[in-house]
């Protein structure tokens, strides 16, 4: 009895191979999919009737996460950070404004139900949480070019000095 065999049977099959190809494991989301997923929560947002206060911090979560999209190559595609974003965009932000849109509206924006705090109270909550998670994460994926631009920026100096005045001298001699 091989390793092979062994891998097999704790994998669900029967030792020899033949169970493996019951496993299919699901494709990443794709940037499509993400977008997708935040024109779902806008749309629920829309039909939930949801207060300003909500739909303002859902748009900025939305628009950080739209940017970050074409820079999480930046970050490593099997990265915490590259996870959050899909999470936040598929998951954690439909699910937060879900539950709150589930209750009715009077109910949740008067009624405390952790304390003193509010459904709508802890969807902000939430909703900061993930809006400045989303910031840092943004920062996370563009520090690898701005980085670059302050390195290329003194070697600049380096190469070419500046004059007393602060920039670099362009004279070209005597006219």
């Amino acid at each position: 009895m091989g390793l092979k065999s062994w891998w097999g049977r704790v994998r669900g099959g029967r030792g020899d191979g033949a169970g493996a190809a019951q496993y299919v494991v699901p494709p990443a989301p794709t940037e499509q999919d993400i977008l997708a997923a935040l024109n779902r929560v806008n749309a629920m947002l829309r039909e939930g009737n949801a207060p300003p206060v909500v739909i303002s911090r859902v748009v900025r979560i939305a628009r950080t996460i739209h940017q970050t999209l074409p820079r999480l190559s930046q970050l490593g595609l099997g990265s915490q950070e590259s996870y959050s974003v899909v999470a936040t965009a598929t998951d954690y932000l439909p699910e937060a404004v879900g539950g709150y849109l589930r209750l009715p509206r009077e109910w949740a924006d008067t009624r405390p139900i952790d304390g003193h705090k509010t459904a709508l109270m802890i969807l902000i909550e939430q909703l900061e949480v993930l809006g400045a998670t989303m910031d840092k994460i943004f920062d996370a994926a563009n520090r690898a070019d701005a980085q670059a631009l302050i390195a290329h920026g003194r070697f600049l100096d380096a190469k070419f000095g500046h004059s007393s005045s602060g920039g670099p001298d362009l004279t070209l001699g005597t006219p």
